[in-house]
């Protein structure tokens, strides 16, 4: 019987190691009642560890309000000043009563399936509601849920999110099935 691990490709985001390429990053946001307690702490950790320390210019960002329906409200490469950006997450209502996780991962899985070569497609969801991720979990996105990694704070968290990684685990696995034989 044969054991084996299988790695998979995970970068280091951040401004300070070296990136040769671009990121197309999709950033999902929790636009439900349930955020609004959590959302100052929550943007503020996206604008530290995001905002400034992950994008760089030429990246290209999508974020998504996902109310009551998943909504763009920014789609846009980064050039020079991010401010625009923090104060467009600040002013994100947390109005719906179930975020739509579901119609914003779909879109974003869309979305980044066309994402170019020279660019890596990077998923994050941030969240405080437990049963809207429950509905995207057993919804018609829950395929684009099988592959995250989550980063969690006391109310809230964050799940960065490969929703095209199966078919290279698939294709890795099965190169070394065929390299053992």
């Amino acid at each position: 019987m044969a054991f084996f691990t299988l790695s998979v490709f995970s970068i280091s985001l951040n401004a300070e190691s070296p990136r040769a390429f671009p990121l197309d990053m999709f950033l999902i946001i929790d636009g439900s009642e349930f955020f609004g307690e959590t959302k100052a702490e929550a943007i503020t950790w996206i604008n530290s560890h995001v905002v400034d320390r992950v994008l760089r210019d030429g990246d290209r960002i999508t974020i998504w309000r996902a109310g009551d329906t998943a909504q763009i409200i920014h789609s846009g490469y980064i050039s020079g000043n991010r401010q625009e950006i923090k104060n467009l997450l600040a002013a994100i209502p947390s109005a719906g009563r179930a975020p739509d996780f579901s119609g914003a991962l779909i879109d974003a899985a869309a979305r980044s399936s066309r994402t170019t070569q020279d660019m890596l497609p990077y998923t994050m969801l941030v969240t405080a509601s437990a049963a809207g991720l429950h509905r995207a979990i057993t919804g018609e996105a829950r395929h684009l849920l099988r592959w995250f990694r989550p980063e969690r704070e006391e109310r809230w968290q964050v799940l960065v999110i490969n929703p095209h990684l199966a078919p290279r685990v698939e294709t890795a696995a099965a190169s070394l099935m065929n390299f053992l034989r």
